[in-house]
């Protein structure tokens, strides 16, 4: 294995011998000059050597193999010559997208995404039609490649993305066996942020020979952007995200979430506030995706909501400000987003929303940029009010100074002679018509509503006078604090501890366990539970926590602060053939593993808690659990195995 961490300064894209097509997708693109991972992996993968790259997520490690993986495709030949697995179906659509960017003037390229979740009739008609490049996710590619339908006798070249991610998913024995079915002869590229002992065992079983590339990065962020938060709680947010709005002078803003549907829930809410936005999010279309983004650089958008995924490698000049709506749980997905302005020397604007319970989130952030976030002061309604007004005149000016009332006027002046009223009252009946029910000015938050959305400055991460923990910490070590209770045994004879655990990569986060309504007798095995809540959720794995799994159900930890929406998409999702019904286990009163019916003739799932005796019973329609005191004589209860059940029918 040859190394190289030395890159090579300065290099353009013409000296990494890409041809004239790719160069100027590239340059259409906005790409000015390539990123450190670009340099050092585009050359050895042109010269058809294995390569292992290591580098920090955000570097662009998909370009690095993108742009030479497509100088390697025949198009005249319509069969997969290159495929790329990535972990989730997010990141798949993303390469797939940026391999479609990369080939706009390479005539007939196609590139087909394939990944769970999704019919296979599609996907089966592309791959009969014919294709170049496949990019899925482990267990698709595994499921075309076991019918037939996936065939990779004449793949070229081989793309692990985020081999760390889909380790940590649990897709590593999936991968292996993908690996082993694929013909010798072919070329295999290997990214990831980390460079774990298994990863490093996948590449020294597959790879020959491989150059390995690591890129050191250095987390920081622009000097040039100003970064400020502002402490808010959930029930406030919007109206606090509209009254910056209106005092910020912005030229383009993005708004970052967790999830997909709260792109467009606060989209909307915003267009419906009088504000020009639109979101943008993994299931957007890439047609409709540009259109988006051609509409924010021309000007008639001004606000992007968007997720991390949808928004990597997004470079519009207009972007002056980035609001964090959702503190990042990754203080590195922090630096991304705002790395969205103040670039090439640019100046900008990062807020970030901070709930109580989030301090020590903004703290991680803090220390892992090395930056103190200064608390912003919101603009008072005084203010907000004044320019609400002075809006409101400048249209009047506006409409004056085009002229062309004379209609009006004779309808006006009519009016006027019939109801004997003053102009200035006339004026007010329509000004007051024409703002309909929004009112034109804001209200005065009272004191006692404002304290209770925010912090003491001074406590920040502070030590109390007795030395306990103060400000940010204290109150993080009460949310989500749980007592704790001795690990009991359920029906499955498999441990439930009613105590959420802390991730330990991330000791920031505090978790919450809940129950999926699938076990062991489903067949479920963790990575599937991992694969649906990141592809369904759009939550990262990395913060997806124990798994547990029982005979009829299974615990999954996830962060305490998952969103409702989140929440209500987990509970629709699908898994293993039934509805996952994410419920939260109820860890407050210390409860052990709950048992729960099979599904009731409307699909829901009904969760009781066991009997603190060791007489095992099973709820049925809400029926008390354990022994009944009003049981007959003689009705005797045979306890020493459940009822039967029967399998609910799947349509």
């Amino acid at each position: 294995m040859t190394s190289t961490n030395d890159v090579p300064p300065s290099l353009t894209f013409e000296q990494l011998l890409l041809p004239d097509h790719l160069l100027k997708a590239i340059k259409e693109l906005g790409y000015e000059s390539p990123s450190p991972i670009q340099e050092a992996s585009i050359p050895p993968l042109m010269l058809n050597k294995d390569v292992i790259g290591h580098a920090q997520t955000g570097t662009g490690k998909t370009a690095a193999f993108a742009l030479p993986l497509l100088t390697k495709i025949n198009v005249k030949k319509r069969y997969p010559q290159g495929l790329v697995i990535a972990p989730t179906r997010e990141l798949a659509l993303q390469v797939a997208e940026a391999l479609m960017s990369y080939s706009h003037h390479i005539p007939g390229f196609v590139v087909l995404p394939i990944y769970g979740g999704q019919s296979f009739a599609p996907q089966l008609k592309a791959l009969q039609r014919g294709v170049h490049v496949v990019v899925g996710t482990p267990g698709r590619v595994m499921d075309h490649m076991r019918r037939g339908t996936l065939k990779l006798d004449n793949l070229k070249m081989l793309v692990l993305d985020e081999a760390d991610e889909m380790l940590r998913m649990g897709f590593i024995d999936d991968v292996e066996w993908i690996m082993e079915q694929t013909p010798e002869g072919h070329q295999t590229a290997l990214f990831s942020a980390t460079m774990p002992s298994a990863i490093r065992k996948v590449a020294d079983k597959f790879l020959i020979d491989p150059t390995y590339i690591h890129i050191e990065t250095r987390t920081s962020t622009a000097e040039t952007i100003k970064q400020v938060f502002w402490p808010v709680t959930g029930v406030n947010k919007l109206d606090a995200l509209t009254r910056i709005l209106e005092a910020e002078d912005f030229d383009a803003m993005i708004i970052f979430v967790r999830t997909k549907n709260a792109t467009e829930e606060l989209a909307e809410k915003l267009n419906a506030r009088g504000f020009a936005a639109s979101a943008i999010n993994g299931d957007l279309a890439q047609q409709q995706r540009e259109r988006t983004i051609d509409r924010l650089k021309k000007g008639s958008l001004d606000i992007l909501v968007a997720t991390d995924v949808a928004a990597r490698g997004l470079d519009v000049d207009r972007i002056s400000h980035v609001l964090n709506y959702d503190i990042p749980y990754d203080p590195e997905s922090y630096v991304h987003r705002i790395g969205r302005t103040g670039r090439a020397g640019r100046s900008g604007k990062a807020i970030l929303f901070v709930a109580p319970r989030e301090r020590r989130l903004l703290g991680a952030i803090e220390k892992t940029t090395g930056q103190i976030i200064e608390r912003m002061v919101l603009p008072s309604h005084e203010i907000i009010n004044n320019q609400r007004i002075e809006k409101f005149k400048q249209q009047i000016t506006d409409k004056l100074e085009e002229g062309d009332l004379k209609l009006f006027q004779n309808i006006l002046e009519d009016y006027q002679g019939e109801h004997s009223l003053t102009g200035i009252e006339i004026a007010s009946a329509l000004a007051a018509l024409w703002q309909g029910s929004t009112p034109l000015l804001l209200k005065e938050i009272k004191e006692n509503e404002h304290k209770a959305n925010s912090w003491d400055e001074p406590d920040r991460g502070a030590r109390s006078e007795k030395g306990g923990r103060g400000g940010r910490e204290r109150e993080f070590a009460q949310f989500g604090a749980r007592k704790e209770r001795g690990p009991k045994r359920d029906s499955g004879s498999s441990e439930f501890s009613a105590t959420p655990e802390i991730l330990p990569q991330f000791p920031n986060i505090k978790m919450e366990r809940y129950i999926v309504a699938s076990g062991r007798n489903q067949g479920v095995k963790p990575s599937h539970i991992v694969g649906c809540i990141a592809n369904e959720a759009n939550l990262e794995s990395k913060f997806i926590g124990h798994i547990k799994l029982h005979d009829e159900f299974s615990t999954v930890d996830l962060p305490a602060d998952l969103t409702k929406e989140a929440l209500q998409t987990l509970k629709k999702a699908w898994l293993c053939g039934k509805p996952m019904n994410l419920t939260k286990a109820d860890a407050a009163s210390g409860a052990t593993a709950p048992t729960f019916d099979a599904v009731k003739p409307h699909g829901k799932t009904s969760y009781k808690e066991k009997p603190s005796s060791k007489e095992k019973t099973y709820a049925k329609d809400g029926a008390k659990s354990g022994p009944s005191k009003k049981r007959k004589a003689n009705a005797p209860v045979d306890q020493s195995k459940p009822p039967k059940r029967r399998k609910p029918k799947i349509d």
